[in-house]
């Protein structure tokens, strides 16, 4: 059994745990705002761009622009999205689970290539043999505008160039508090969804000429979309460490409620245990006298 000692120690720890982990819920819930006010005022763009560019690949002539043209998947690039940290739940487990096997059935009958975002991304993929062409650890949510620019136009050369047949985003799009869906999204090539003849029964009239138009757009399109899977699944992180870190203070305010308990009850015993002496003397005074 315990010790009275060892008991206050071990509240005593648990209790400063439970304060770590108070305060990074209230961190987190501050990130989780911002970054919530982020996606949802971008999410119509983010939604209805997609939208834009199957209509655009519908309507646009044959070699109006490199990254319209498709091609047989023998070589395909993947982006991974994950956080830098931990203490956010199923959050990473989840989706390198399933980005793993998403890369698995790719390479069965293509060339895989990976660009990882995120610590957790770059130490999970550092045991498998699939080359990475980038990676971007240990900032995941400060990558500036430049960066993203830079990684949409290294995509998008990779294509033009004929180096990668199709160029996948995989990540955690925020969709509840509760839980993220993981999404895997092909990003590279723009082309028509199935059945969009029966919708798209007119043709627009380019102002300026569709080439020069549809050599504008796209770029903006590929990096729009790596906004909008960084910042989902940065929001979608917060949401996860929130939860996360409500549930640990829960559960240490459990445990310390569970403790005392024990220890009230060692007190108890330890002082009935003294009562019992002093009667058994007393009386045994009693007897001699």
């Amino acid at each position: 059994m315990p010790t009275l000692i060892d008991l206050r120690r071990r509240i005593r720890s648990v209790q400063n745990s439970q304060k770590i982990t108070q305060a990074m819920k209230t961190v987190s819930t501050a990130k989780f705002r911002k970054a919530q006010r982020t996606v949802f005022a971008a999410r119509p763009f983010w939604h209805l761009f997609p939208e834009l560019m199957n209509r655009l690949a519908y309507w646009a002539s044959d070699g109006w622009h490199p990254l319209l043209d498709r091609r047989d998947e023998r070589k395909v690039e993947v982006l991974v999205v994950t956080s830098d940290k931990g203490l956010a739940g199923a959050f990473n487990s989840s989706l390198l689970t399933k980005a793993h096997s998403f890369i698995e059935g790719k390479a069965k009958s293509a060339d895989v290539r990976l660009v990882l975002i995120g610590k957790k991304a770059v130490n999970f993929f550092r045991k498998f043999a699939w080359p990475v062409d980038r990676a971007f650890g240990d900032r995941t949510d400060k990558l500036t505008r430049n960066e993203i620019r830079e990684l949409a136009e290294f995509l998008m050369r990779q294509y033009a160039f004929q180096r990668t047949d199709g160029v996948y985003v995989i990540y955690n799009e925020f969709k509840s508090i509760i839980a993220p869906r993981i999404l895997s999204v092909r990003l590279l090539p723009v082309s028509p969804n199935p059945g969009l003849e029966a919708s798209a029964t007119w043709a627009p009239d380019w102002e300026p000429e569709g080439d020069r138009l549809v050599g504008f757009i796209l770029p903006l399109y590929v990096e729009s979309q790596l906004h909008h899977a960084l910042h989902e699944s940065q929001a979608a992180e917060q949401a996860a460490r929130m939860m996360a870190m409500d549930n640990a203070t829960k559960n240490a305010g459990e445990l310390v409620d569970d403790l005392v308990l024990v220890l009230n009850k060692i007190r108890q015993a330890g002082i009935t245990k003294e009562l019992l002496e002093i009667m058994t003397a007393v009386e045994a005074l009693r007897e001699n006298a």
